[in-house]
């Protein structure tokens, strides 16, 4: 660990507390102003929506520019989009929420890339667990960011309008944080120096299309029950305090394992530790199945956020086999457009089904996608063994 990553697992963190408020308020702040109910949750799917748009170009930028300059170009978004959003909030404006949480995944898509910036920082025979412990950082989200809305939702006459305006805050302090990363320098670009194979080929390997599946199922999943979290406890009678708590253990289950995930991978291998975050997504929903008490919605999440950390860590530690330097832009910024379109449709698909079918279906909905995930795995590990290893 030096001194850069450590700076680049607190942007990593810092990243989160936006990310973890938005989940904590957004559909709520929807469901007040949206005009019909299923709408509740379209804020959300507007910052996946957004980030989906802005991975071309955000793959652009980082080629142009260099990390430092795409990311503190992101940043910049994630303060004019957290200002905008909370004057949306302030004028019960509902598509100019939605607006603004579009524009706000610019920043989403740069801060998914912060992962594979670690394994630049490090030296090769580290990079498992500088991404790991990078991941890590999301332990200040999950402390910070649900607190955050808590303590700051009623500061203002209108609900939320402090929460958003705390976000911009947070961004500026991200600013001077990467600001002080020295990334290392994009490689000079020669007339006549090969350019990598074409991304289609990239995305036929066997590799490729399994890290992808893993990194974009697991997130989906994970995305369908947080993001319905919220709107599933305000039903059953809880407390928005109740709501932070369960959001605040479920970013902890999702970032606390990054301290020891990657030394996992590199003693195990990548693809069982995927397996165990398929298990573990079951396990969450066979919890949330049996119950709604409060503690039943804690354990469930809590379980989620491990099973997320192992499938995504091991998704992006095995993404890492399938490109050269040259096209790490290129396939990067396809992988995180497979995630952020797969987020896109949970985070619609949340608001819809818990409102309509009820938790309980919601979490049946999910079950497909980990046998899909499951499957891709054991196809995999049979047709690569090395893959695994």
């Amino acid at each position: 660990m030096n001194r850069r990553l450590l700076l680049l697992t607190l942007a990593q963190g810092l990243f989160l507390v936006n990310n973890i408020t938005f989940v904590a308020i957004n559909g709520l702040v929807g469901l007040q102003l949206a005009p019909f109910g299923w709408m509740a949750t379209l804020p959300v799917m507007g910052y996946v929506v957004g980030g989906a748009i802005a991975a071309p170009l955000v793959a652009r930028a980082q080629a142009r520019l260099g990390r430092k300059g795409s990311f503190q170009i992101g940043l910049l978004v994630a303060l004019g989009s957290a200002l905008l959003a909370a004057f949306a909030a302030w004028t019960r404006q509902f598509p100019l929420l939605v607006a603004a949480t579009v524009i706000a995944g610019y920043y989403n898509a740069n801060g998914q890339l912060y992962r594979f910036a670690a394994a630049e920082l490090a030296r090769p025979d580290w990079r498992e667990r500088a991404v790991s412990l990078v991941l890590a950082g999301g332990l200040i989200g999950a402390v910070v960011g649900p607190n955050l809305a808590n303590w700051t939702r009623a500061l203002l006459p209108a609900p939320f309008v402090g929460a958003y305006l705390s976000l911009a805050g947070v961004a500026v302090l991200a600013m001077a944080v990467v600001s002080a990363i020295d990334f290392p320098p994009a490689p000079p670009k020669v007339a006549g120096a090969p350019a990598g194979r074409p991304l289609g080929e990239i995305m036929r390997q066997p590799v490729f299309v399994v890290a992808a599946l893993g990194a974009a199922l697991g997130y989906g999943v994970m995305n369908l029950l947080m993001a319905a979290t919220p709107l599933a406890m305000q039903v059953c009678g809880f407390d928005f305090r109740d709501t932070a708590l369960v959001l605040e253990w479920h970013v902890i289950g999702m970032f606390a394992p990054g301290f020891f995930t990657g030394g996992l991978i590199k003693r195990f291998g990548a693809l069982p530790v995927m397996g165990a975050g398929v298990a573990l997504n079951g396990v969450c929903v066979a919890i949330a199945l049996s119950g709604v008490e409060l503690h039943q919605f804690l354990i469930a999440l809590l379980v989620l956020g491990v099973g997320w950390n192992f499938l995504f860590t091991g998704s992006t530690t095995l993404a890492l086999q399938a490109w050269r330097p040259e096209e790490k832009d290129r396939a990067q910024a396809a992988i995180n457009f497979c995630v952020f379109a797969t987020m896109a449709f949970t985070s619609f698909a949340s608001g819809a089904l818990v409102t309509t079918q009820g938790w309980a279906w919601l979490n049946r909905g999910s079950l497909p996608a980990l046998l899909l995930v499951g499957g891709a795995l054991v196809w995999l590990g049979r047709r690569r063994p090395q893959a695994a290893s």
